[in-house]
């Protein structure tokens, strides 16, 4: 089992996602993820900065942490091969650390091109012609691709690190958990839900198993809930509003009548290990084996700190 830590891009300026990576290498953690969006979820946020500018001067300032984008929608406002491409340098420039995380994205973020925002099984036909076209870039040479809703022209990806980055695809259901086994390397989830292992390895998925897990840290379990009510309130809308509501205003209505007691019951909060520990089982016995840990707490350094002097060694006996 890797333990990993969130990188909250939405909530935290880009000077100090890299300040915080730097702090997860000295804390002991295993791996990044850093959030890919161009509008944060909520007012409060307030930053949205450029995920791959940010995982270059992380790259550059540590030295063994895995990297990973958490995730990365290759189908809209981006197009696949400059994924290939983004992908592709930032494995070279963090010396193989990389691993590419990619989803069918939400509105929020990919409507700002104007393109027509798909019905869910289109963005999975999507996918999957993303997918293939990045690996067939990676495989090197000029490639033409001619898909359905995607395509190349005679283009090439000239620096390739020797080894592709693994590449994580999430899913929010059992469709999408197989496209993970089918096109990825990994499955990358955000619910400790056994349906979708199940799915995943139904499929002939082998690979690691990302999730990330909602945990809130502060000094009281009140102080850590207030940060996750403001931080986090969009998680309990669920994956069908959160994939298709178009803007930040959408959000703060959907959000109005989410409780604090509804972060209570998703969230490990406050400074007790057991708190934390209670919903960091609940994915490891689900079956993943990748942990990102959230926090929504307002002390990134006092996370930090916790994790190295309490939390790291019942967490990493899990996989004992």
């Amino acid at each position: 089992m890797q333990i990993g830590f969130k990188l909250i891009a939405e909530a935290f300026s880009p000077q100090e996602m890299v300040r915080q990576a730097v702090r997860a290498e000295e804390a002991g953690f295993d791996f990044v993820e850093i959030s890919d969006h161009f509008h944060p979820w909520l007012d409060s946020h307030g930053h949205s900065g450029f995920a791959w500018s940010m995982l270059a001067a992380i790259a550059a300032r540590t030295e063994r942490i895995e990297l990973a984008t958490g995730v990365t929608c290759p189908t809209v406002r981006y197009h696949p091969a400059i994924i290939a491409q983004a992908a592709a340098t930032t494995a070279l420039l963090s010396d193989g650390r990389f691993v590419l995380g990619v989803g069918s994205g939400e509105r929020l973020s990919e409507h700002i091109t104007g393109a027509e925002w798909p019905v869910v099984g289109v963005r999975h036909e999507m996918l999957r012609e993303a997918l293939e076209i990045i690996r067939l870039l990676w495989s090197g040479g000029y490639r033409t691709y001619r898909g359905n809703h995607l395509r190349i022209e005679d283009a090439q990806v000239f620096d390739l690190p020797e080894t592709p980055p693994l590449i994580a695809v999430a899913a929010g259901g059992p469709r999408a958990a197989r496209i993970a086994a089918e096109l990825g390397d990994a499955l990358f989830v955000t619910e400790p839900r056994t349906d979708l292992v199940d799915a995943y390895r139904g499929a002939g998925g082998t690979g690691p198993r990302y999730a990330e897990v909602p945990l809130a840290w502060a000094p009281t379990e009140q102080a850590a809930i207030d940060s996750a009510h403001e931080k986090f309130r969009f998680g309990p809308t669920g994956w069908k509003i959160q994939s298709e509501l178009p803007n930040v205003r959408n959000f703060e209505a959907a959000t109005a009548f989410v409780r604090q007691d509804d972060m209570r019951e998703v969230f490990g909060a406050g400074p007790d290990v057991e708190s934390h520990m209670g919903v960091v089982r609940q994915f490891a016995e689900a079956g993943y084996d990748r942990l990102a840990l959230i926090n929504a707490g307002p002390d990134p350094d006092g996370f930090f700190d916790f994790f190295a002097s309490e939390l790291s060694g019942p967490v990493r006996a899990l996989a004992g």
